[in-house]
Order: structure tokens, then sequence, then C-alpha cells
């Protein structure tokens, strides 16, 4: 199995790592191969959810889910 090794790593990022793996009783190593795993395969922070999210909405169909179109409503008010 190959072996990284990180340099110049922040005292505040690793005091950081050190706290998150002493909460799941894992070593700092497994802390961080657990990190850089949820980080590469399910994007793993809030940012990229919030990108994800996005995304799917970015090509929302309403007439799919026969969800009224707001102009529609709006013209229909004001035609009132």
């Amino acid at each position: 199995m190959p072996v990284l090794h990180v340099r110049n790593v922040p005292d505040s990022l690793y005091e950081q790592i050190k706290q998150q793996a002493q909460r799941s009783n894992r070593s700092i190593s497994a802390q961080v191969i657990t990190l850089l795993q949820r980080v590469l395969t399910d994007g793993g922070s809030p940012q990229s959810e919030v990108l994800g999210s996005i995304r799917r909405r970015r090509f929302f169909n309403p007439h799919e889910i026969n969800v009224p179109i707001s102009t529609t409503i709006l013209r229909d008010d004001r035609a009132r």
C-alpha cells in the first residue's frame, strides 16, 4: 500500500484533524484517509451538496410535475 507524506500542515488544521480523530476513536492517519475518501467520493462538504442541489434545480421543469409557472400565475392575477 502506498505511503503519503504531507508537509507543512498548519498547526490549526492538524489540531482539528487530531480532535476529529479522537472523537471518532481513530488514529490521525485513519482520520485523514476517512476525510480524503469522503471528499473524493461524496463531495463531502456542504458546499458540494449545495452545488449539487443547484445543478439539479437548474434543469427543473415545472411541467413535469404539474407545478404552475409563476409568470402565468402573475399574468392571471393581473388580468383580474
